[in-house]
């Protein structure tokens, strides 16, 4: 593999998507943290590697970035498979999602290390691909039991890629928005009482909040609260599919419109942490992921779930990705063990209603009717339709990376929406070509 390739993918695992899950990892400023890397040398720190006993036939090594509540419903369903009595027991390995998607590069490039299977997020998988990471599940899904049909359609195709298929959809996990029921029954004045939340609806309700300070909506994780509303108004990252040019009319309203909400007071303060004054019910709405509801259960507090906030009820979008099951290249894995690494993925599709108590929605279509999780809040971001807003540039990590620097400078107003945005696309063109 070609120097250029290794500093391309290391510059794309700059970007943090989790740190919990799929969670948040901005700071209360609504920036991203990152790990920093020059593409030469990367230090990252060593976490203790949970050991499971051999299988028959040794063990598969599962790296995931399921570093928080989610992990433990994960640890949960692979203790359920390795109780099967396997061949190959699994050996799950949960790595901050920053530092895993630094190792996994290196380890593939050193032939050290390398898991038999890894999560990703479905945004990396087109780029890890080009730069010759990942195996092609297609020799190997005519003899499994993992098979298209079994699975949400639009997170499996996206992983379809000249004529090969690099990943096997776990879940669709949307952003969506908590709404706190009793601030709500004293403020909210109707404004959700037809499932939706627009934008003019917020500051409709805005100072009846602030006049008892509390603070109708939060604003971290800004990157894909632009995500949500700008594909709300099909705005893509890239018109062509190569050159980035999301500094548009369509994204600068998206911006506009947080200044609107921040100037007006109805946003929280820089250096809060939106999401504990929502836990707090200091905070009528909050915009999160859907994974982030064992949080709600443990606080007790009356809260449910809606779509994202809309300009229009004709346009509703919630930013959505899925993780996906990879498997990195390596020399030194038989097509048994391959195999061997399908069974498990089969296995935790069928079984992955404990997955969805953790807040996720599988993608397994086996889980979809289940009694038990249409009564689940968020069912309803189940379905493959329009309102899963999946982008599928092939330089998404490069972008959200851009956007992380900006989106904050934005909010409080030490950027214009457009200076931010041409930064932006300036620096996403600028990794692009470094990249290649």
């Amino acid at each position: 593999m070609k120097f250029k390739n290794v500093l391309a993918g290391l510059l794309a695992t700059t970007m943090v998507l989790t740190a919990v899950g799929c969670g948040s990892t901005g700071d209360a400023n609504g920036n991203a943290s990152l790990t920093e890397t020059d593409g030469e040398e990367v230090e990252i720190a060593e976490e203790e590697v949970p050991k499971v006993a051999p299988g028959k036939k040794g063990t598969i090594e599962f790296w995931t970035v399921f570093t928080g509540a989610d992990g433990t419903s994960m640890q949960a369903m692979i203790d359920a498979y390795n109780a099967t009595n396997p061949d190959y027991t699994v050996n799950h390995r949960a790595i901050e999602a920053n530092d895993l998607y630094l190792k996994l590069p290196l380890a593939i490039q050193s032939g050290e290390d390398v898991p038999d299977v890894c999560i990703n997020h479905v945004e990396r998988v087109p780029l890890f691909e080009e730069n010759g990471y990942l195996e092609d599940y297609t020799p190997y899904l005519a003899n499994s039991e993992v098979k298209e049909e079994n699975y949400n359609p639009k997170a499996w195709k996206m992983t379809e890629i000249d004529g090969g298929h690099y990943g096997i959809p776990l879940d669709v996990h949307s952003y969506i928005l908590y709404a706190n029921m009793d601030l709500y029954e004293k403020y909210g004045n109707g404004v959700l009482d037809d499932g939706l939340l627009t934008w003019d609806e917020i500051m409709s309700v805005g100072d009846a909040c602030v006049a008892d300070d509390i603070i109708p909506i939060g604003m971290s994780w800004l990157r894909v609260k632009f995500l949500s509303s700008y594909g709300q108004l099909n705005g893509k990252l890239s018109s062509d599919g190569s050159t980035p040019d999301f500094n548009n009319a369509d994204a600068t309203k998206v911006l506009e419109t947080w200044n609107k909400l921040y100037d007006a007071g109805y946003t929280h303060k820089e250096g809060d942490d939106p999401w504990q004054l929502f836990l707090a019910g200091k905070m009528l709405f909050c915009p999160e992921g859907i994974w982030m509801y064992n949080d709600i259960k443990e606080s007790g507090l009356n809260a449910k779930m809606f779509d994202y906030p809309v300009f229009d009820t004709n346009s509703v979008g919630n930013w959505t990705s899925s993780h996906q099951f990879v498997i990195p290249k390596n020399d030194k894995r038989d097509e048994e063990k391959t195999q061997a690494v399908l069974d498990f993925i089969n296995f935790i599709g069928n079984n992955s209603l404990e997955w969805a108590k953790a807040g996720q929605c599988p993608a397994h279509v086996s889980i979809k009717d289940v009694a038990e999780f249409q009564e689940m809040p968020q069912a309803f971001v189940a379905d493959e339709n329009e309102e899963l807003k999946i982008y599928d540039f092939k330089y998404y990590g490069y972008a959200v990376e851009s956007l992380d620097g900006v989106l904050g400078e934005v909010l409080f107003e030490r950027m214009t929406p457009q200076e931010a945005l041409d930064k932006a696309v300036q620096e996403t063109k600028d990794k692009i070509e470094m990249g290649e």
